[in-house]
């Protein structure tokens, strides 16, 4: 079963399109905040995007663009707008395919299957964390904020990783030293509050601001 993430303004449409992809055993979300369609990406993490080029307030090239700079999940575009230099267009900015409106429904099935079956076929699904607007990759360890790649060290991904997966929950340090030890070698306490400062200082760099909270005598927070 894929999830299919739909970038369309057109709620009539993105309800047909909804129903065609469910109706063959995948998940679908349609995107309603047309302002943060990253947020609604990264919470859903799909296996597929079908991208409008017309929206509102950005373009659909510009969210393959966002998107683009963190994963490398295949971004289907459509448009009524389908003449070659815009369907040019749409591959460069990365998309995998482009379907033509008005839509058959029958043809983007075949599409999105086509696309599906070449990607996850050969390779593994990307998966991200969001919060804030920062976007940690996890397959290549990559935190992204404000068009901005932040490098962090092995141990800094690990303790971030854990943090974001634990979000609106206090994480006691001696679970982060197990996360670190069963991955690497034993890490002591003051390695762990070493590295958890140097990642703060690489976070407050990049304009985050207290993203990571400290629970005296209980370890640490994201919220």
């Amino acid at each position: 079963m894929y999830r299919i993430l739909v970038v369309e303004d057109d709620p009539t449409l993105a309800q047909a399109i909804q129903a065609q992809i469910e109706s063959w055993g995948n998940q679908v979300q349609c995107v309603t905040d047309f302002q943060n369609v990253m947020s609604a990406f990264a919470a859903y993490d799909p296996h597929l995007v079908l991208m409008d080029i017309m929206l509102p307030f950005y373009n659909g090239y510009h969210w393959c663009n966002e998107i683009r700079r963190v994963s490398s999940v295949p971004v289907v575009f459509i448009s009524s707008a389908s003449d070659n230099m815009n369907i040019v267009m749409a591959m460069d900015m990365g998309g995998d395919d482009f379907i033509a409106k008005p839509i058959d429904l029958s043809v983007m099935t075949a599409k999105i299957r086509a696309v599906l079956r070449r990607t996850y076929d050969l390779s593994g699904k990307t998966s991200v964390l969001e919060h804030r607007g920062a976007i940690l990759n996890l397959n290549d360890a990559t935190l992204t904020y404000n068009e901005q790649r932040i490098e962090l060290t092995k141990n800094e991904f690990r303790i971030l990783q854990t943090l974001l997966e634990r979000k609106g929950r206090i994480v006691s340090r001696d679970t982060l030293m197990t996360k670190l030890w069963q991955m690497d070698a034993y890490v002591e306490e003051n390695t762990l509050t070493v590295n958890v400062n140097r990642l703060r200082k690489k976070l407050e760099a990049a304009g985050l601001h207290d993203f990571i909270t400290t629970k005296v005598g209980k370890g640490y927070l994201i919220e």
